[in-house]
């Protein structure tokens, strides 16, 4: 396994910075966000350190130097909109967006990009399913035709009011994962893998890592602390983030001894990218940079 960091966290960094930054604290590799240039609809969003719609051969290999010089892989490329929003506008420019994702993937001699199915979340399964045919489809075998992976990282993306009833990213379970890998019927799908949307699902974070380890393709790294008081107080119905905090690995309720336990028994060898969402450390840069630091600290002890 390799050791790694979701570049999105330090978005105001030039990409030489990320790759020193990486360098320094012995990441073996990075996830590249690759947004369209503009502002940023969310949190997380709108960083872009691969420009897939302008990269070109020059561009290319200076990535790929910068990559070399400083010792450092990139494990994919990274985008997480939602391709299947009732606005029209917004899903198209996430599918043109995707795609371009995959050309640059090739051009950079990459196998895997990661992204979102989407949702339209005022619908329910059965009701989205359709849509989530006719845009996925063309999709994964556009990525098939250039020998690309797709990982679908597995956040519900339901924290808050704008996401009720059901969030905006459709593949969250593996009863749906079941189905989506069924129905589009190609090897060039799977999972970016995060558990730590499990444990506030309550939900078994390990059993999915045995029944899909053909289908994890990347590996986030996130930790979330659930507050039992408060969902005393509020109930499941209530908005995911009125009872549940992300964290850095280590400080909340996944038990990475046994997650990473479990990698090594499904012979996972792939990226593992730390993803950080910790209030907690965003303060500034350097706050930022320390949960880069720790999470890498925490996690060598299972990554040699």
């Amino acid at each position: 396994m390799q050791l790694g960091f979701v570049s999105a966290i330090v978005g105001e960094l030039m990409l030489e910075e990320v790759f020193s930054l990486a360098s320094e604290y012995s990441y073996d590799c990075v996830e590249l966000m690759c947004w369209p240039k503009g502002k940023a609809t969310r949190r997380y969003a709108g960083v872009t350190h691969v420009d897939v719609q302008a990269l070109d051969q020059r561009e290319t290999d200076h990535i790929n130097q910068l990559s070399a010089d400083c010792g450092v892989n990139i494990s994919a490329l990274g985008y997480y909109p939602n391709p299947l929003s009732p606005d029209p506008d917004e899903a198209n420019i996430a599918i043109s967006q995707i795609k371009r994702m995959i050309d640059g993937a090739v051009l950079l001699g990459l196998d895997t990009v990661n992204t979102f199915v989407g949702r339209d979340w005022r619908y329910s399964v059965e009701q989205n399913w359709p849509k989530v045919l006719d845009t996925w489809k063309p999709i994964v075998t556009y990525a098939e035709q250039c020998n690309i992976r797709i990982g679908i990282e597995n956040c519900p993306m339901y924290f808050t009011d704008d996401e009720w009833p059901s969030g905006k990213n459709i593949a969250h379970t593996p009863e749906i994962w079941h189905r989506l890998f069924t129905d589009l019927d190609s090897k060039a799908i799977g999972l970016n893998y995060d558990p730590s949307h499990m444990i506030w699902q309550h939900m078994d974070a390990l059993k999915p890592i045995r029944s899909f380890s053909n289908r994890i393709f990347h590996v986030h790294a996130k930790d979330v602390r659930l507050d039992q008081d408060r969902l005393d107080e509020v109930g499941i119905l209530s908005t995911p983030n009125s009872f549940h905090t992300p964290k850095l690995p280590g400080l909340g309720d996944v038990n990475w001894g046994k997650f990473f336990s479990v990698l090594t028994d499904v012979g996972y060898e792939g990226a593992v990218c730390v993803e950080v969402e910790d209030r907690a450390y965003e303060g500034s840069l350097e706050s930022r940079k320390q949960a880069l630091r720790q999470s890498a600290n925490y996690l060598r002890q299972f990554i040699a």
